[in-house]
């Protein structure tokens, strides 16, 4: 199969070289400079104590996914219009898009972008850009996508190629389930600059995810979706399943970008406004993020 992956940074990477090992043709679409080192040296995958140099094509330029029978969406939620804008016209008429994205609308937004429908997917994975072309492994690495036959054939696609895959009928329910997680985590891993395990030690941090997290399944409920599973367990065991990851929104202010926090607890924010439900906890966290976002200099090292 032709697999494209449109935004090459850490899940892109990872996603690409578990299909580029299993013999998949996969054309990773990123920023010049991993483009560059991956096209030069491979792309560097570290994994279980192992590194590895994986032979794949890269491009920064977006036609590249013409011909794709997979398209792995990855880029931020900021851009998802943008890209997928840039994509669009170079997509094969039988293409299956999915959306490998933070929040709960991605999907929804890229295909009015791209005019076709767009799979959503619930991603579990530690990841991070140990440096370009260089993607590093923490942990976990499935995936949650929605039925139907579109699914059915990208998971006989990715299962193979060491990707667990569960086919969900509340693929939307999955979507908010870690959507909480990450309003539960991103915004203090970045303004503390700690991972996981070591922000969990601070005083009174459980009682601020906790509640957190009681506003996000408010805002939910009022909307009727259904979170699945145990959602106090699930954000309890994040510190221990990843305790020396630091969040996506704390590595992209530690290296000067722009983070996802309008699509986390913003997302929550104008929703619980929207719905007359107050939304304090992540009101906070939203404005000190915005706040950081707002300083010069905040590259610093993961």
């Amino acid at each position: 199969m032709k697999i494209a992956v449109m935004g090459a940074g850490a899940v892109g990477c990872y996603y690409g070289a578990r299909l580029a090992q299993h013999g998949h043709d996969v054309v990773l679409i990123g920023r010049p400079q991993h483009v560059q080192a991956i096209n030069k040296n491979g792309l560097v995958f570290e994994s279980a104590g192992t590194v590895l140099n994986i032979a794949l094509s890269a491009s920064i330029d977006p036609t590249a996914v013409a011909g794709a029978d997979i398209v792995l969406f990855c880029v931020k939620s900021t851009d998802t219009q943008s890209a997928g804008e840039a994509m669009a016209p170079h997509l094969s008429p039988d293409a299956i898009v999915l959306s490998l994205q933070n929040g709960v609308d991605n999907a929804e937004r890229l295909g009015t972008v791209i005019g076709r429908n767009v799979l959503p997917a619930v991603v579990y994975v530690a990841v991070g850009m140990a440096g370009a072309g260089h993607v590093a492994h923490f942990g976990r690495g499935e995936l949650v996508i929605g039925p139907g036959a579109q699914s059915e054939k990208v998971a006989s696609i990715l299962r193979p190629a060491a990707i667990p895959v569960d086919i969900s009928e509340n693929a939307a329910g999955a979507l908010w389930a870690k959507m909480i997680l990450n309003c539960a985590y991103n915004a203090l891993s970045a303004v503390s600059r700690l991972p996981y395990g070591e922000l969990a030690k601070g005083e009174g941090v459980m009682t601020v995810i906790e509640n957190v997290v009681a506003e996000c399944l408010a805002v939910a409920n009022a909307i009727n979706v259904v979170v699945p599973g145990d959602v106090q367990a699930a954000v309890a065991g994040i510190i221990k399943t990843m305790p020396a990851q630091y969040s996506s929104t704390a590595q992209d202010l530690m290296r000067g970008k722009p983070s996802e926090i309008d699509y986390l607890n913003g997302y929550i924010v104008r929703k619980g406004g929207a719905l007359g439900i107050a939304t304090p906890a992540n009101q906070v966290l939203y404005t000190m993020v915005k706040l950081l976002e707002m300083r010069p200099g905040q590259e610093g090292t993961v």
